[in-house]
C-alpha cells in the first residue's frame, strides 16, 4: 500500500515531524510505501510543517511575549512566507508566570516585518497559542503604527492589553506590500461573553476581574481604531489579534487547516494514497471543530481513502470517530496510562500503537 502519514504534533512530547517519522518506521517494516506530510492548523508547529514540505527556514531574534529576546524563525518558498505567532510570542515562550496584562504581540510584528523586508508577496500567518490579549496593538507597533496617549506622547513598544486604555489615537502602519492570510480556527467576536477576554483570557492567567478589565480595554481599543470588524467571526482570535490584523493590516482570516493544507499541497499528496494515518496528542470534541486531524479525515473521506488515527488519548465515541471519517484508532494511554511516562516515551509508544493498529485492521 501507499500510505500518506499526516499527523499533527503531540503537544508536550513530540513534534508532528517526530510523530510522522515514528509512524513511517512501522509502516516500512510492514512493507508499505510511505509519504510523509506532517501537518498543522495555525498553532505551534506551523513553520515546522512548512519546512518539512520544502520551505526554507529563516532564523531571527525577536521579542517574546513580555519583551525578552527569543530565537525564532519563519519559513519561505518563492514569494510566500509562513509566520507563526506561537513560536515567537505565544504561551510556550513565556519565561515564567502567565502575564495577561503585559503580554504583547510585538514580536510577531517583528517577524512579519523581517519576512516582508525580503520582498515576499504573500504571508501566511498562524495565530494559535497566543499569550496576550492586546488586540493586535503590539504587532501593529512593530509594523510602524504609533499609539498615542492623551498628551500625544508615543506609548513604548510592546503595548499589552493592560495599557490599551491609555491609547487615545493611532497613527496607522503603512499599507503592506503583500497579502496577509491568517490561519484561524475560532469564530469568536472581539468582545462580550464569547469574546477574546472572556473565552481565552482565563487560559492566559486572567481571573474574573481581569477578564472584565481586559474586555473593557479591548472595547476601548476598538473605539479608538474604528471600523466595524469587532463582530466578525475570528476577530477575537489570539487575544483580539484577529481584529487588529483585519482592521489595521487588511488581513483575511481563513480556516487554519485549509490554509496550511493548501501550502503543503495536501490534496496532491493524497491522490493515489491507499491509506492515511493522522493523529494528535488528544482526539476530543475540539478535534472535530476544525483541527488538523479532522481536516485530514474530511479530505481523505471525500477522496474515498480510509483514515487511521493515533493519539495520546481519545475522548470520542466510535460513532463520533466514524462520523469524522476515521475508521480505526490507537491510543498511547492504552499502553501507558501514566501521562508523564507516556510523554517521556511517546515515540516508542507511537511505534507500538501503530504496529498494533495495522495488525488489527489487516
Amino acid at each position: 500500500m501507499r500510505v500518506l502519514v499526516a499527523p499533527d504534533k503531540f503537544k508536550g512530547s513530540l513534534t508532528a515531524v517526530a510523530v510522522a517519522d515514528a509512524v513511517a518506521g512501522v509502516l516500512r517494516a510492514h512493507g508499505h510505501d510511505v509519504e510523509l506530510c506532517p501537518i498543522a492548523d495555525g498553532g505551534d508547529g506551523t513553520v515546522d510543517a512548512a519546512v518539512a514540505a520544502g520551505f526554507t527556514r529563516r532564523g531571527l531574534t525577536a521579542a517574546g511575549p513580555t519583551g525578552e529576546p527569543v530565537a525564532t524563525s519563519y519559513a519561505r518558498d518563492g514569494d510566500t512566507a509562513v509566520v507563526e505567532l506561537a513560536d515567537v510570542c505565544g504561551l510556550v515562550r513565556l519565561p515564567g508566570d502567565l502575564e495577561p496584562y503585559r503580554s504583547s504581540t510585538y514580536g510577531l510584528g517583528e517577524v512579519l516585518r523581517a519576512a516582508l523586508d525580503t520582498g515576499v508577496r504573500r504571508v501566511v500567518l498562524g495565530i494559535g497559542g497566543s499569550a496576550s490579549t492586546d488586540g493586535g496593538a503590539g504587532l501593529a507597533q512593530a509594523l510602524g503604527a504609533v499609539l498615542r496617549d492623551a498628551d500625544g506622547r508615543e506609548l513604548p513598544a510592546g503595548v499589552g492589553g493592560g495599557r490599551l486604555p491609555e491609547v487615545v489615537a493611532v497613527d496607522r502602519p503603512p499599507v503592506l506590500a503583500a497579502t496577509l492570510e491568517v490561519a484561524c480556527d475560532v469564530d469568536n467576536p472581539l468582545l462580550g461573553p464569547h469574546g477574546a477576554a472572556a473565552v481565552y483570557g482565563p487560559q492566559k492567567g486572567a481571573g474574573p476581574a481581569d477578564v472584565t478589565a481586559l474586555d473593557g480595554a479591548l472595547a476601548h481599543w476598538a473605539r479608538v481604531v474604528g471600523g466595524d470588524l469587532a463582530e466578525v467571526p475570528g476577530a477575537g482570535a489570539a487575544g483580539g489579534a484577529g481584529f487588529g490584523l483585519m482592521t489595521l493590516l487588511g488581513a483575511r482570516l481563513r480556516p487554519g487547516f485549509d490554509l496550511v493544507a493548501e501550502l503543503l499541497g495536501f490534496d496532491e499528496r493524497l491522490a493515489g494514497a491507499d491509506l492515511v494515518i493522522t493523529g494528535e496528542g488528544r482526539l476530543d470534541a475540539q478535534t472535530l471543530r476544525g483541527k488538523g486531524p479532522a481536516g485530514v479525515a474530511a479530505r481523505a473521506r471525500a477522496a474515498g481513502v480510509p483514515v487511521l488515527a493515533v493519539a495520546g488519548s481519545i475522548d470520542l465515541s466510535a460513532e463520533e470517530l466514524a462520523g469524522a471519517g476515521i475508521v480505526g484508532t490507537a491510543a498511547l494511554a492504552d499502553l501507558e496510562p501514566d501521562l508523564a511516562r507516556s510523554r517521556a516515551n511517546a515515540a516508542e509508544l507511537v511505534t507500538r500503537s501503530v504496529d498494533q493498529l495495522l495488525r488489527a485492521t489487516r
